[in-house]
Parts: C-alpha cells; structure tokens; sequence
C-alpha cells in the first residue's frame, strides 16, 4: 500500500493517507463539524482506517476526554498512530486493531458517550467493489453491515450517549429503520446537497442510545451555492475552532 502525506484542513493536520484508499473526503470533515463532544466525554471511532476523524476531533475539541480509534487493516492502525505522534496528539488519541464485530471481546459495555463513524456506504453483493482492499472496505461493507455498525455502537454506548454518523441519503430510511431497532433514537438529521439545485447526496444523523421519540430534520446544508462557491456552512466546516458548527 502506497501513502501520501497530505495537508488537511488547510494544514491543521499532516496526515499520511493510501493513495489508493480511504482518504480525507468533505464527508469526513462534515461529520466531524457535526458532531458534539462536551468536557471528559470519551469518544470512539469505528473504523477509523489513518486516523483522520479522530484526530480532528481531537482539534476540535480540546477539551474532551480520550479519544480513540478501531480499525480492522493493521497496516493503517500504524500509519494513524504515525499521523498521532507526528501531529502531537498520541498523549490523547489511541488507536487500536480489532474487529467492530467483536466489539465485545475489546471494550466493556457503555465505555464511551460518543461513537461518530463514517461507514461503508455499500453493503457486499450490491455494487461493485474497489480492486484496491483498503478502499474496498471502507466503501463497499466487506467486513460489516450497516447492521454491525449499529449494534456495536449500541454496546459501546452509556445511557443516552450520542452516535454521530454520515451515510448515503438515499439510505436514509434503512438507516432510521436500523437505529430504532437497536434503541438508538434518531435526533438530528442534516441532509447534505452538492448544490441548491441537485438532491440530497448523503445526510448527517445523531442517534441517542435510549432517547425518547422524536427528530429535528435540520435546513440543507449546501456544498456549493448557485454560483458553484462553497458555501459559509461549508467553509465553517473546514475550521477546527469553537468546537461543533453544524
């Protein structure tokens, strides 16, 4: 697997990253805007693959409690410890090899108030797979379902922790359908569009682990206005001060 070592966020962080892979996309960057951490919360990311989401969590906000990451490819477990170490943030940010299927076996129940993932928006059988394996399997759900997704960050959950996730709009229904079985409360949803003109490509959404009925839908949130600029809220996005801006 070959790496690049890339600005993100308009040089926030270094970051090592595939070339052919999982890499920095605005839907990483979004979810992390949109996403809410308070004071000594401990926060999880699924499938963390180099790191980038945890890490700018971790940017964003400071004041947290551990932030860590579980990522299946070991070889990018090393490289996200490398992009940790080489960005001053292995003393709050740990990542770790393991299975979200056997989350079990590695975390004791409700250790953390925050899980965010940005899953594969595929499931297998259903689209045609990247040749490459890591991007494989960031995109096309080789080693879990959207199903798997859930009930490990049931599990991981303490009462009324906060799941944070970005995925395909058009799979917003299943995704809902999913969360309710598994008690986990659909409480926030933000579509996301290219542009004014186009649908919906993929939408923000904040479960509550035993939360009670009810989901604020949020106004669009624009990439691109009509001019084919990016928008404030996108721009705000790309900032790491002041915490959540979506």
């Amino acid at each position: 697997m070959e790496f690049t070592r890339d600005a993100i966020l308009y040089g926030e962080l270094m970051l090592w990253q595939p070339e052919k892979g999982p890499r920095v996309s605005v839907d990483s960057v979004l979810l992390t805007a949109f996403s809410q951490v308070r004071p000594g919360e401990r926060v999880l990311e699924l499938g963390s693959a180099h790191g980038a989401v945890a890490l700018l969590l971790a940017r964003r906000f400071p004041e947290s409690g551990s932030v860590e990451g579980l990522e299946i490819q070991p070889e990018l477990v090393e490289v996200a410890r490398k992009n940790a170490l080489e960005n001053g943030l292995a003393d709050r940010v740990a990542f770790r090899r393991g299975d979200l299927r056997q989350v079990r076996n590695i975390y004791p129940p409700q250790s953390f108030q925050v899980v965010v993932m940005n899953p594969p928006y595929d499931e297998p059988g259903k689209s045609r797979p990247s040749p490459h394996d890591a991007e494989a399997t960031a995109r096309h759900g080789l080693h879990c379902s959207l199903q798997d997704v859930v009930q490990a960050a049931r599990y991981l959950l303490a009462n009324r922790g906060r799941l944070f996730m970005v995925f395909r709009a058009n799979r917003t229904a299943e995704l809902c359908r999913i969360l309710e079985q598994s008690a986990i409360e659909p409480k926030r949803i933000r579509p996301v569009h290219p542009s004014p003109e186009k649908d919906a490509s993929v939408v923000l959404v904040e479960g509550l682990r035993a939360g009670g009925v009810g989901v604020t839908i949020q106004p669009p949130l624009f990439i691109h206005d009509r001019k084919g600029d990016y928008t404030p809220s996108l721009l705000a996005a790309y900032s790491v001060g002041g915490g959540s801006c979506l």
